[in-house]
């Protein structure tokens, strides 16, 4: 799926999801995208004009950044103790 085609769905449902509900939806569309290879800067650049996602891209990316920092430091730690 194209990420233009996701955002026409996203913007054809969001009327029907609960604006308390659209900081959630947002993320589950993110992780969907990511996890379907669409990269980051096409999420941004598709959805300019939606807060919800660029603030769960923003969100992801973030977290995602931490996951990899955590996975080095664990890395470069184990190599101090192989001989």
């Amino acid at each position: 799926m194209s990420v233009d085609l996701s955002r026409e769905i996203y913007n054809e449902l969001k009327r029907f999801i609960n604006v308390v509900d659209r900081d959630e939806a947002a993320e589950t569309l993110v992780s969907v995208l990511i996890d379907n290879d669409i990269s980051a800067d096409d999420i941004k650049n598709a959805y300019k004009g939606e807060a919800d996602i660029k603030k769960a891209l923003a969100s992801y990316l973030k977290d995602h950044l931490e996951e990899e920092d955590e996975d080095d430091y664990y890395d470069d730690e184990d190599d101090d103790y192989e001989d």
